[in-house]
């Protein structure tokens, strides 16, 4: 086993700190503040290559795998978690799961413009009804012959005021249940019968746009199918296990970042005549923090590799973002703890890693979908993908 990377991944990893700290850290306190998203800063990004991972050089893609993504999506994440998500909208999300299910005119025509951030992607599964229960989802696609027909709701789904081109999962036989979803290519911004809302009452992740969308009898071509019609659920469950990693990236990023400001803090802060850090129970906070971190970063780093060799990584990957998401809320609430009263205050970051880590439990499956999927492949009830 290698433990190191190579030097071009140590290139990555600093042009993504590098790029946190001199573009997102300048003005992110106001940003957070005014829930502002910045379309600018995404390009950027693009520009800097970080959205071709685990894609065709033909279509626009770097050449590097997962684990490239993850190295630059932690970067980014310890300084803000809300800026992790366009690797899922642009990358991870759409992009990868078009080039494993779409078609050769699909794969041109989209794939490409979501690396360069010229069209900003999304992926809407989650309604008001509808989480972890997939297949209850009641959106309905309807063919009319020369057209589809969507009728229904989609709720707290990135960038859905701000999307262009996306994948949208719908429901097309209810009587066949997990065969009965269908998953569409669709165009928020151009499409008629489609509205949008942003939602703005969030605990965390203020930077990242969410919203709902509104179905009222909207027509898309019939060749906005993606794959076939019916394959929608085994779509949805292959890019669930692709976000779930970058989602986890997000998580050990998140935690470095609240280390980062705990171990500073500790240093600085004295109380007794000596600094904090040096009492003992500060230091076994520190201490389960790290211990628990790294032992994060090694989880999703070895799923994202298993992903690159094209190896089953399904058990791996939940575990991983169960692991890590759990990890980054323990290391946020003790970094909160180290804080004191400033721990509670928005002029430090520590607030915000806390409001931030929740999130990671929630979306990409929550953490007991996470053990439910970890306990039936551990118990044979379901094979490892």
């Amino acid at each position: 086993m290698d433990f190191g990377l190579t030097d071009e991944q140590r290139l990555m990893q600093d042009m993504a700190k590098d790029f946190a700290e001199k573009e997102i850290l300048p003005t992110l306190r106001e940003d957070e503040a005014n829930h502002r998203f910045r379309p600018e800063l995404v390009k950027k990004m693009a520009d800097l290559g970080f959205f071709g991972c685990a894609l065709p050089e033909e279509y626009g893609g770097n050449g590097y795998g997962f684990l490239e993504s993850v190295l630059i999506s932690e970067q980014i994440a310890k300084v803000s978690g809300s800026w992790r998500l366009p690797f899922n909208m642009q990358n991870i999300g759409p992009a990868i799961t078009v080039n494993k299910f779409g078609n050769e005119e699909q794969k041109r025509r989209f794939i490409p413009k979501w690396i360069s951030a010229e069209a900003f992607g999304f992926f809407a599964i989650t309604e008001p009804n509808s989480g972890s229960d997939v297949v209850s989802m009641r959106t309905t696609a309807t063919d009319r012959g020369d057209h589809w027909e969507i009728n229904g709701q989609k709720m707290w789904i990135s960038n859905a005021h701000v999307g262009d081109w996306g994948l949208l999962y719908a429901c097309t036989d209810r009587a066949s249940k997990y065969k009965g979803l269908t998953c569409f290519i669709i165009n928020l911004k151009e499409t008629k019968g489609v509205t949008t809302k942003a939602i703005e009452t969030k605990l965390g992740l203020h930077c990242a746009p969410t919203g709902e969308i509104y179905f009222d009898a909207a027509k898309i071509p019939k060749d906005s199918v993606l794959g076939e019609v019916g394959q929608g659920f085994q779509i949805c469950m292959w890019q669930l296990n692709n976000t779930r990693i970058s989602c986890a990236s997000g998580a050990i990023g998140i935690a470095g970042g609240a280390i980062d400001a705990a171990i500073g803090y500790a240093n600085d802060r004295t109380q007794f005549g000596q600094k904090i850090g040096s009492y003992q129970m500060v230091q076994a906070q520190i201490a389960d923090m790290v211990a628990e971190h790294e032992a994060a970063q090694l989880l999703v780093y070895r799923a994202a590799w298993l992903k690159d060799q094209g190896l089953p990584n399904q058990h791996q990957t939940s575990i991983a973002k169960l692991f890590a998401s759990e990890a980054a809320v323990h290391a946020a609430l003790d970094t909160m703890k180290i804080f004191g009263s400033y721990g509670f205050s928005t002029e430090y970051p520590a607030e915000r890693f806390l409001r931030d880590a929740q999130s990671l439990r929630v979306v990409e499956g929550t953490s007991n979908i996470q053990k439910t999927i970890i306990a039936g492949i551990s118990l044979g009830d379901a094979v490892n993908r």
